[in-house]
């Protein structure tokens, strides 16, 4: 009974459990890219034309991307304290959109609509900030799947929303509002006191490549999955019974990673735990008795950089043992003053930075502005795919919607999986990899400006790949260059490129340059009707490549500039990586 009762405690502070929730709570925390499903609710039933919609939008990009008090509160308090401020800013930001939409209580004025969007959207913030720091603590040597997978979920959120919604077999469009206001409120409540960090350093096992690669495998049967359902639905259609068998399939695939702690816990054979009681030792405690915690966080890193590479070699129980006899000299030598810890006036890369501390580096900077011109350039494409498909001759954009939706999805998951082997085999910056995606990107924009055939499905393909890739490689790379004990502040502060990057290049040159065109060629074919006298004036609509040609060539432009960024970034980071990582292979 008594070792029941261990197994039980050790489940509840398995770290794999807090990355499990941390996908499950992930699942549900995008309900920013339910925007364009919301939007039409929302402007029919409040009479909105589509400028005060856009008004909308930009408060829900806002909301989305200002995180600076949700990474300042889950520096400061309990995550979840956080979460549950996060819960509650959705609920009620999207509860009162829905009261106003269904008229239960009296419409808001525009700027009190955008400030709910912004609230709720704003929730997000706290999910994502919760769930990264957390589990890039718990995880700190696999920083680029554990972001990759958490960015990715994210990412998907708005297909599984709908496919949740599918069941509901309702006619009120109001309904999916209600839903997004409800739903993620309960899911991360429910959660939110398993979502922390529980020492995961402590608790590295020889299976969790295994791990790792069961997560991944199932991440991708998801991905095929969805695609799937959402083919079947838009060609065939299929029945309601159908939808709701498809849903329970849905749930039951997001439930199947929690066998990875349930096996880990009561399953586990002895000698891959034995490793939590050396660590947990009252040697080890006797010795570090005296010592500081600042002291001892020293003392750990430089046991795990510097022990001598035989010891990997060794089995699990007898290397751990090693490494805590090691550790526990250290912790003796240092109470004593035999050893001393240097300290330094300010951080070093690697180690842990402020915000401030970070913002006077060159090399934040560099992260930052590659970020910007690269994923708002993405953003930029997303924004405007209904627009770039109907000037290309398709009537209807929501498979090309959906299809980057998933491709953003496995890009944030493959940028994790690829930039990990990157830096864990051969010690080299990971913003190699963040390069390559926006070379991929350039061409994708490229692609996009000549508007050859199979245009939409090559671009979708290779902007969403790219723009997903720099959500799991830049957090991962921040944490790694400026530490984790402030990654709250750092990720938020960072998450800012996007809308100011989609701001500029949509709101301003994309947007511009699509009416310049719309009014030429609407100047053009009205030519012969200049007698003619009228009240209306037509909607704007371009027609053909050249809509989109001269923003798509200038973004592709900006995303060159942003790989050049990147390569400065790896070339000046190459001895960070290597004194993490340790020597490069040749």
């Amino acid at each position: 009974m008594a070792e029941v009762r261990s197994r039980v405690r050790g489940f509840l502070r398995n770290r794999w459990l807090v990355f499990v929730a941390a996908m499950w709570m992930q699942s549900v925390a995008g309900v920013g890219y339910l925007f364009g499903s919301l939007s039409p609710a929302i402007k029919s039933s409040l009479g909105y034309n589509q400028r005060q919609v856009a008004s909308l939008g930009v408060a829900k990009d806002l909301g989305d991307s200002v995180g600076f008090l949700a990474g300042t509160l889950c520096a400061v308090l309990p995550l979840w304290a956080a979460l549950l401020i996060g819960a509650a800013q959705n609920l009620v930001g999207y509860g009162w959109v829905w009261l106003a939409v269904t008229h239960r209580v009296p419409v808001p004025p525009l700027w009190a609509m955008c400030m709910l969007i912004f609230v709720g959207n704003n929730g997000e913030t706290y999910f994502n900030t919760a769930a990264l720091v957390s589990c890039v603590q718990n995880f700190p040597k696999n920083r680029g799947p554990i972001v990759g997978i958490l960015k990715g979920f994210a990412g998907l959120s708005g297909a599984i929303l709908t496919q949740v919604y599918a069941i509901m077999h309702t006619p009120d469009d109001a309904a999916l509002i209600f839903m997004v206001a409800v739903g993620p409120t309960l899911v991360v409540i429910a959660l939110m006191f398993i979502v922390r960090p529980v020492n995961g350093h402590r608790q590295v096992r020889p299976s969790d490549g295994t791990s790792f690669t069961f997560v991944y495998s199932v991440c991708l049967v998801l991905a095929a999955y969805l695609m799937g359902v959402m083919l079947l639905e838009d060609l065939v259609g299929l029945s309601h019974s159908l939808t709701i068998l498809c849903t329970i399939i849905l749930m039951v695939l997001l439930l199947v990673p929690i066998v990875i702690p349930v096996m880990l816990s009561f399953f586990s054979n002895d000698d891959e735990s034995a490793y939590t009681a050396l660590l947990t030792s009252p040697r080890r405690e006797e010795a570090s008795g005296s010592v500081s915690s600042e002291e001892q966080e020293v003392i750990l890193s430089e046991v795990d950089e510097q022990k001598p590479k035989e010891i990997d070699l060794l089995p699990a129980s007898e290397r751990q043992k090693r490494i805590a006899e090691l550790q526990a000299k250290l912790f003796q030598a240092a109470a004593v003053g035999a050893v001393r810890v240097k300290r330094r006036k300010g951080p070093r890369r690697g180690e842990d930075f402020t915000l401030l501390q970070a913002m006077i580096k060159a090399d934040f900077w560099l992260l930052f502005f590659s970020l910007l011109l690269g994923s708002g350039s993405g953003l930029t494409v997303i924004d405007n795919l209904g627009q770039m498909s109907q000037s290309l001759g398709f009537e209807d954009s929501h498979i090309f919607v959906s299809m980057i939706s998933i491709w953003n999805f496995l890009g944030r998951i493959s940028g994790g999986f690829l930039s990990e082997i990157i830096v864990k085999d051969y010690a080299y910056p990971r913003a190699i990899a963040l390069a390559t995606a926006q070379v991929f990107m350039a061409i994708g924009h490229f692609i996009f400006a000549m508007g050859w055939p199979g245009t939409m499905y090559i671009g979708t393909l290779l902007i969403g790949l790219g723009y997903g890739a720099h959500w799991a490689i830049v957090p991962a790379a921040a944490s790694e260059l400026f530490g984790v004990k402030n990654f709250g502040a750092l990720y938020n502060f960072l998450t800012v490129a996007n809308p100011a990057g989609s701001l500029v290049f949509s709101g301003i040159i994309a947007s511009g340059i699509y009416d310049y065109e719309a009014r030429k060629q609407a100047n053009h074919n009205h030519s012969t009707l200049l007698g003619m006298v009228s009240d209306v004036t037509p909607a704007l609509k371009c027609e053909g490549s050249i809509c989109f040609f001269i923003s798509s060539m200038i973004m592709s432009g900006f995303c060159i500039i942003a790989a050049a960024l990147s390569l400065i970034l790896v070339h000046r980071t190459k001895i960070v990586y290597t004194n993490l990582y340790g020597k490069p292979r040749t």
